[in-house]
C-alpha cells in the first residue's frame, strides 16, 4: 500500500513537471552529460592526456576494429597506427621535426592527412591545416604567419605550391610532396620515405613537454579574402570539440560519413576528433555530393551525419525518390540549418534526429539544441551557464558597439530581445588567440562589461533567447557575413577590389537570396572619373584573389558610396534594397560563371530568386 501510494505519488510529481517543462527529461539528459564529461576532463587535466593518447587507447582495445573508409580501401586502427607511425618516422628524420615545431598541411580529405595529423603528434609537432582553396598572396600569408619548418603538400595539390615556391625557398622552407618521386626542383617527395620507414610505435618521450595549454592546431578563419587568421587550437580545446558526439548521443556502433573538410573546425575537431574519441569508424570522402549522399549512407551503413545549412538543402532539393527513408541514419549533427528546411528534411528522410549546434573556433561559448527544437541553435542551462558564463547584450547596430549605462558597463537584454553574445573569459574558460596576431585577438575582446576589469569575449554574432529558454540565432554584425558555410569579411573583400584599376571606393555587404541560408556577397561600386566597369577584367581580378565564394555576386555601381555621420559604410540600407533591377536604377551586374560580370536583368534575376540559376 505504502509503495503504491509513493509510485502515485512519484507519477503525479513527473507528469507535474512535464506540464511545468516538457524538455525535463531532455534537460535531465544534457546534465548527465555534462557531468560524465566534466568527470573525464578533471582526469585528463590531472593526468595530461591527449586525442592522440585516446587514439593510441583505442588502438589496443580493438586494434581490428575499422577506423576509416575511404573510397574501396578500409583501415583499421591499427593499421592507421602503423600509417602514421611510419610517416612520424619519415618527418623526423628526414624534415627534422621535433617537438614543438609546426607543420603546414595543403592536404584534401584523404587518409594522408589522417595520417600526417596523427604522426605530427606522435612527435610533438602542431599542425597547420590549410584551406586547399586559397592561392597566390593568401596561401603565402597562411604559411609565413604560423612560422611553419615545412609544407606537406597533396600531389593534387602541386600547381598552387609552385606558384609560390620562389618565395619559399627564398625563406628555406622546405616542401614536401605526397608522391614517390619529384621532378621539381625545391619540392621534395615522401610518399616513398614513410614507405620504407618502420612501423613500429614511437617513444612518448618525444613529445613529453605537451601539456594541455600547448598548441595542438592551427585552424584559419575562413580565408575569404587572402587574409585569413590562424587561430590557436590547445589540447584542452581539442578535447572540448570533439565532446560533441558524447553530448549529442553518439556510440561506439556509429558510423560516421565525414565529408566536411578537415581543415576546419567542424571536420578535423568535431568530426574526426570525436569520433576518435568514442572510438568509432568513420566513412572519409573528398568532398559532398548530393547525388551520392544517401547511395554512400547505405552502403556503409552509416548512422551519424554531420552537415552544415546549405549541405540540408542541397538535399532537400535533389529529385525525390522511392528509397529516401531507406537508410540507417538515425543522428545528424551541425550547424546553419533554417527551420523550413529542418522540418522538410525531417518529412522527407525520416525520423532522424537533428542536433544543431553553434559556436566558433576561436570562442569560449558554444550552444547545442540537444532537444530538437525546430530552428534553434541550443538551449540554456543552469550547469553550462556555471561552467561557461555567457550572456546576451544590447547592441547598437547603427553604431557597431554595446550599449553602455551611465555607469558605463553593457546592458543585458530580457528574455525574447536580440543581442550580441558574449562568454566571460577566465582561467577555465580562455579564448583561442590567433598567432602572431595579437591586435586581432584583442579585437574579440570586451572589457569592463558588467563590472570593472571584467573580460569577455566578443562572438561577432546576434542572438535571441526565448522565454523557453531555447537560443536562435540571428545575424552576424559589423563586416562579417556567412555564404556557403564560410565567414566573409566584407572590409577585406572591398579591399580587394580597391585594387582594381578603375575602382575608386567599394563597399561590400551580404545579401539575401530566397531559398539560401546565410548572405551573398554583393559590392556597391564608385568608379574612377572617366571610367567605365570592366566586366571581364573584374572577373579576372576575384577570380585570382579570392575563393568562389567570398566573391561578389552582383555589383552595383553607384555616383558616391554613403557613410554614416561617423564615417562608417552605411550596409543596411543598401543590403535591404538587394538585387532586383526593376528596383534599382544604379547599374547592376551579376557574376555569371566562365563569362564574367554581365549586366543583371530580370530574367536573371527571376533565375536567381527561383532557384532555377546556382549560385
Amino acid at each position: 500500500m505504502i509503495a503504491f501510494i509513493l509510485l502515485t505519488a512519484l507519477a503525479i510529481l513527473l507528469v507535474f513537471i512535464y506540464l511545468r517543462n516538457p524538455y525535463f527529461m531532455g534537460d535531465l539528459n544534457y546534465a548527465f552529460g555534462l557531468i560524465r564529461i566534466g568527470m573525464q576532463l578533471s582526469k585528463i587535466r590531472k593526468s595530461f592526456s591527449s586525442i592522440l593518447d585516446s587514439f593510441l587507447d583505442k588502438v589496443q582495445k580493438h586494434p581490428q576494429k575499422t577506423f576509416l573508409i575511404f573510397e574501396e580501401n578500409s583501415y583499421t586502427y591499427s593499421q592507421a597506427d602503423k600509417e602514421s607511425n611510419k610517416v612520424a618516422r619519415a618527418l623526423w628524420t628526414h624534415a627534422q621535426l621535433k617537438e614543438g615545431d609546426t607543420a603546414a598541411l595543403l592536404l584534401g580529405n584523404e587518409p594522408q592527412l589522417v595520417w600526417v595529423w596523427l604522426a605530427l603528434a606522435k612527435l610533438g609537432c602542431v599542425a597547420s591545416v590549410l584551406n586547399i582553396n586559397i592561392r597566390s598572396k593568401s596561401l603565402l600569408h597562411c604559411f609565413s604567419c604560423c612560422e611553419a619548418k615545412v609544407l606537406i603538400v597533396g600531389a593534387d595539390l602541386q600547381e598552387a605550391v609552385e606558384e609560390v615556391l620562389p618565395a619559399l625557398r627564398e625563406q628555406s622552407i622546405r616542401v614536401f610532396l605526397l608522391s614517390d618521386h619529384s621532378d621539381v626542383e625545391g619540392i621534395e617527395s615522401l610518399s616513398d620515405k614513410f614507405e620504407k620507414a618502420s612501423d613500429q610505435p614511437l617513444s612518448p618521450q618525444l613529445r613529453a613537454n605537451i601539456n594541455l595549454k600547448s598548441p595542438a592546431v592551427y585552424i584559419y578563419t575562413s580565408g575569404t579574402t587572402g587574409l585569413p587568421k590562424a587561430a590557436v587550437v590547445n589540447h584542452e580545446s581539442v578535447w572540448l570539440a570533439s565532446f560533441l558526439q558524447a553530448i549529442a548521443g553518439v556510440r561506439s556502433s556509429d558510423v560516421l560519413y565525414l565529408y566536411l573538410p578537415l581543415y576546419h573546425t567542424a571536420g578535423l575537431l568535431m568530426g574526426l576528433c570525436g569520433a576518435i574519441n568514442i572510438g568509432i569508424t568513420v566513412v572519409l570522402k573528398r568532398k559532398f555530393s548530393a547525388s551520392s549522399f544517401w547511395n554512400d549512407c547505405r552502403k556503409h551503413n552509416v548512422t551519424v551525419i554531420q552537415y552544415i545549412g546549405e549541405i540540408m538543402r542541397y538535399l532537400c532539393n535533389t529529385p525525390k525518390r522511392a528509397n529516401d527513408k531507406d537508410h540507417k541514419v538515425r543522428l545528424a549533427m551541425g550547424n546553419g540549418i533554417r527551420a523550413e528546411t529542418w522540418a522538410n528534411f525531417l518529412k522527407r528522410f525520416g525520423n532522424i534526429r537533428i542536433c544543431e549546434c553553434y559556436g566558433a573556433t576561436e570562442s569560449n561559448v558554444g550552444f547545442i539544441n540537444y532537444v530538437g527544437k525546430v530552428g534553434a541553435v541550443g538551449r540554456e542551462h543552469f550547469l553550462h551557464k556555471m561552467s561557461s558564463p555567457y550572456a546576451i547584450i544590447r547592441y547598437d547596430t547603427e553604431k557597431e558597439e554595446p550599449v553602455r549605462n551611465s555607469k558605463g558597463f553593457c546592458i543585458e537584454v530580457p528574455k525574447g530581445e536580440t543581442g550580441l553574445l558574449v562568454g566571460k573569459i577566465g582561467k577555465r574558460i580562455p579564448v583561442s588567440s590567433y598567432v602572431n596576431n595579437k591586435e586581432q585577438t584583442e579585437k574579440k575582446k570586451l572589457r569592463d562589461v558588467f563590472a570593472r576589469g571584467d573580460l569577455y569575449f566578443n562572438s561577432g554574432d546576434l542572438l535571441r533567447i526565448d522565454s523557453e529558454g531555447f537560443v536562435y540565432f540571428q545575424d552576424r554584425i559589423g563586416d562579417t557575413f556567412r555564404w556557403k558555410g564560410e565567414n566573409i569579411a566584407t572590409t577585406e573583400v572591398a579591399d580587394h577590389l580597391l585594387t582594381v584599376d578603375f575602382v575608386e571606393e567599394a563597399n561590400v555587404y551580404g545579401v539575401k537570396v530566397p531559398g539560401h541560408e546565410g548572405r551573398i556577397g554583393m559590392a556597391a561600386l564608385k568608379l574612377k572619373e572617366n571610367r567605365d566597369f570592366d566586366g571581364k577584367a573584374m572577373y579576372q581580378h576575384v577570380n585570382n584573389c579570392m575563393p568562389s565564394y567570398a566573391r561578389p555576386h552582383f555589383i552595383r555601381i553607384k555616383d558616391a558610396v554613403g557613410v554614416t555621420g561617423t564615417f562608417k559604410l552605411l550596409k543596411v540600407k543598401l543590403a535591404e534594397e538587394g538585387f532586383n533591377p526593376a528596383i534599382i536604377m544604379d547599374p547592376l551586374f551579376f557574376l555569371e560563371d566562365g563569362k564574367g560580370y554581365v549586366p543583371m536583368t530580370q530574367e536573371i534575376f527571376a533565375s536567381v530568386t527561383e532557384g532555377k540559376l546556382r549560385l
